[in-house]
Formats: structure tokens, sequence, C-alpha cells
């Protein structure tokens, strides 16, 4: 424990997990406390076992959420279950058939995974076949929020693409991903230029927006309704990389179905994605996925830490 004997080691725990969920920051705490980060380290991994021990093993979750999540550069990543108040339940690493396997049957009990009647999620098809594996009562919902950020990601391809024949679109990446409501003047002035010209990249955008405008969790007759509807007009527009979207709905068209009756959703789990993601970067980045396996789950397990 760096220097720090057995008897005084119980208040200084303490000390330093109050401070570490003050400051956020592993590196600000030990500046703080005056002590070695591999002692603090060791503080966090105590304290999250002894939370995972004391958790109440019989706790129904009927709505649950799964994502992604990358821990280090070069694509390494954990999956993470959260409940329906987006608490982390547990992290595993990577996101293949056996992580997900760790995460459903190894975290939760045979009743518990009986109990679950939702789990929002993307469209991998490892989270999807785990789901339906573990979790057999469960429905599949492919959120909203996962939906226009594929959406998204095929406005900026079409982008790319388009930006070589049209000077006018050079610098314009994040006009079309941020938020209207966030523009400076000057920028709302270009974007109402670029939006209304005739270029790919502006149709692709408002078929985004289009999607945007349905609202999941409400009348699910009138947005069945809206959603074929806007299928039907995206596909009009023949632009390839939103017809890949679309092809790609089609494909997972039950479980887009299920959000919209249900109105289940990421959204919580994805603002403790954004909270995570501040973790990282305050911490520049996580040394290995046991460190990221423990700040997730000290910061935003809802765990009984001391």
């Amino acid at each position: 424990m760096g220097g720090i004997t057995q008897s005084h080691y119980r208040p200084i725990e303490k000390k330093v997990i109050e401070t570490l969920l003050e400051t956020k920051s592993q590196s600000a705490t030990s500046r703080l406390l005056k002590i070695g980060r591999s002692t603090i380290r060791l503080v966090m991994e105590q304290a999250v076992e002894r939370g995972m021990s004391l958790r109440d093993k019989d706790r129904i979750y009927e709505h649950l959420c799964i994502d992604e999540k990358s821990y280090q550069k070069h694509h390494r990543y954990g999956s993470i279950l959260y409940d329906e108040d987006g608490t982390v339940i547990d992290v595993v690493e990577g996101r293949s058939k056996d992580s997900v396997r760790e995460l459903f049957a190894g975290c939760l009990s045979p009743k518990q995974r009986m109990c679950v009647r939702t789990i929002a999620m993307d469209m991998l098809d490892t989270f999807i076949n785990g789901a339906k594996t573990y979790l057999p009562n469960a429905l599949i919902c492919h959120d909203h929020y996962h939906l226009v950020t594929y959406l998204q990601d095929a406005v900026d391809k079409v982008r790319k693409r388009e930006v070589k024949h049209q000077a006018e679109l050079r610098k314009s990446k994040y006009l079309w991903l941020k938020d209207r409501m966030s523009f400076t003047d000057g920028e709302r002035l270009r974007f109402d230029a670029l939006s209304v010209a005739i270029y790919e990249t502006s149709r692709a955008w408002h078929i985004k927006e289009m999607f945007r405008e349905i609202t999941f969790g409400g009348e699910y007759q009138y947005q069945n309704i809206q959603y074929w509807l806007w299928k039907m007009l995206a596909r009009a527009k023949h632009i390839p990389e939103i017809d890949k979207v679309l092809n790609m709905f089609d494909s997972h068209d039950i479980g887009i179905m299920n959000a919209m009756r249900t109105g289940r959703n990421n959204g919580k789990a994805e603002r403790r994605n954004g909270a995570i993601q501040e973790l990282r970067t305050v911490g520049r980045g996580f040394y290995d996925f046991q460190h990221f396996r423990t700040t997730i789950l000290f910061f935003h397990g809802g765990l009984k830490l001391c």
C-alpha cells in the first residue's frame, strides 16, 4: 500500500474514495492526498469488489440496455450492461459471442434473465444473438439514438464522396453533425446556404432529420405509418450510402418496431457513456481492461463503496 500501515489503511481508504468521488480524477486524487496511483487503483479495486459482493443478487431487472465502449485506441472494446436507470450492472472485455455470454450468463442469475422484458441495443449481431439465447422473454429494441447514429454516419460518407467534386462542401463536416441549436451565427448562415443547395449531402441530411422527427414510444400506429412512409421517401432519393442503411433497417424491422411500440431506448445509458468518456479523457485513457472495468463500476455501478 505504498508505505501505508494496516492500522492506517481504513481511514485513508475512506478518504481516497471520498476524494475520488469528488474529483472524478485519479491523478488529481493522487496529487491532493500525496498517494501513489498504484495505491489509489488498489483502493478502487477493493472498493468495487466489496460493493459488488454487497449487491442484491435477487433484484429483478425488467428493462436492460447493452452497449459497447472503446477503452483504448486501436479498437479495444468492452461491452457494458445497464439497468433502465443507466446504472452499470457489469462490464466485460470485448464484444464477441463469448463476451456477451459472460455478460448475460455470468452477471445475471437464471431467474433474473427470465424476468427481463426488454433490452435496448444497436444492431451488433453478437448482442442480438446473445439476447435471443440468454434472455428468452425479452423484446429486442433497436432504439432511436442508434438508428439516428447510423444515418449520421451515412450523411458523413456522402459528404466525403461528394466533397471531391464540390468545393463548397470543404470543411463542412461538423455542420452536418452538429445540433443546429448550437450553431454560431456564421455557422447557421453557411449551413442554411448548403442545406438548400442541390447536393446529395443536403438530401441525405434532410432524410436523417425526417427520421429524427419520428418519436418512438407514442402512438404506435401513427409512428408505424410515419416510418414506412419515411423509408419509401428515403429510397426514392437513390443515395447509395442511405440505401445501405435502409437495407440494414429492413433486416431489423422487428427490433425497430419493438422500440416504437415500447418506447424503450438507450438514452440514459448513452448519457452514462458520455460520463464514462469524460473519465477516459480526464484519465488520458485506461491502461488495461481491468482498469477500465474498475473505474466504470466505481463511479457508475451504484455500489456501496465504503
